[in-house]
């Protein structure tokens, strides 16, 4: 089972994590842009054993509970899918001096 969690939120953006048993399976990043659609790129990380055959199931997860005004057939939501595996967090540090 695939549970969301929401991880930053902008007037413009959001992610979130998928968690599969509750490990951090897959990240999405979404765009909101200005003529309506949506757009997403999805990282599917490895060692969460994903399948081709698993993607349409996250997505459509992912679409009926965070957007409802947009979807895929009506081409109104685009995602680029990718498989990853996180290498570590970097993040900016004061300098000392």
């Amino acid at each position: 089972m695939i549970t969301w969690k929401r991880t930053l939120r902008t007037s413009t953006s959001e992610r979130f994590l998928a968690l599969k048993d509750g490990q951090d399976a897959a990240a999405v990043d979404l765009h909101y842009l200005a003529n309506g659609t949506v757009s997403g790129t999805v990282i599917l990380l490895k060692h969460a054993g994903w399948k081709e055959e698993d993607v349409p199931k996250l997505l459509a997860s992912l679409d009926e509970d965070f957007l409802p005004e947009v979807d895929l057939a009506h081409g109104t939501l685009t995602y680029t899918v990718v498989m990853g595996e996180v290498w570590g967090n970097y993040e900016a540090a004061q300098a000392e001096g």
